[in-house]
């Protein structure tokens, strides 16, 4: 009998050890919103000397390509958006992260749409279908492009382990700059405004 109580103390003890560090964790996550764009891998500092600008051009980096699969199930390599800016964005519909985003993408993409590309790109596989994203975006009613990395090419291209990760890509094909984590409206304004 002793043990028996012994044993239900600790289970009581861990259950309420649990649901404690899961309050804190969601209590400091909400809170903690860090200014995630990273400063502008090319930014100008002044005007400068042409052979200056020149070097900067060449230390650009090109966004790496790679194909997925639109809404239709049609091929679409991330070069294909060549000439507009694009703001890719990793995601999936079971990350919280990436869910609390969304709206803002949505406002973004209903603001910047006609001058900047969004590649909302699903990690599409494991626990993640394309049927569950769908079903994501419609019951949002989301009407950014939403495309589907069945392959992992995008994920793999960009080295993607954590989501959601959103990349700002200039007219050209280049990173202009990153952001690892949920974006907030201000963050997901300074990346657009890097591109645009």
């Amino acid at each position: 009998m002793n043990s028996k109580i012994k044993l239900l103390i600790s289970a009581v003890v861990l259950v309420i050890l649990l649901a404690g560090g899961s309050i804190l964790y969601r209590n400091l996550s909400a809170e903690y919103q860090p200014d995630t764009v990273m400063e502008e891998t090319n930014q100008d500092t002044s005007e400068a000397e042409s052979e200056e600008e020149n070097e900067e051009e060449s230390a650009k980096e090109a966004a790496p390509d790679f194909t997925a699969e639109d809404s239709e199930g049609n091929t679409v390599a991330l070069s294909d958006l060549r000439g507009k800016p694009v703001v890719l964005n990793f995601w999936a519909s079971w990350c919280g992260p990436c869910q609390q985003e969304m709206p803002d993408f949505q406002e973004a993409f209903a603001e910047y749409g006609g001058e900047v590309q969004f590649m909302m790109l699903n990690l599409t596989g494991g626990n993640e279908t394309r049927k569950s994203a769908e079903a994501f975006i419609a019951e949002n009613e989301y009407t950014f492009p939403v495309y589907f990395d069945v392959q992992q090419s995008g994920a793999n291209a960009y080295t993607v382990f954590s989501i959601p990760t959103t990349y700002f890509i200039d007219k050209d094909g280049n990173i202009a700059t990153y952001a690892q984590g949920k974006l907030d409206m201000e963050s997901l304004q300074k990346g657009i405004d890097m591109i645009r």
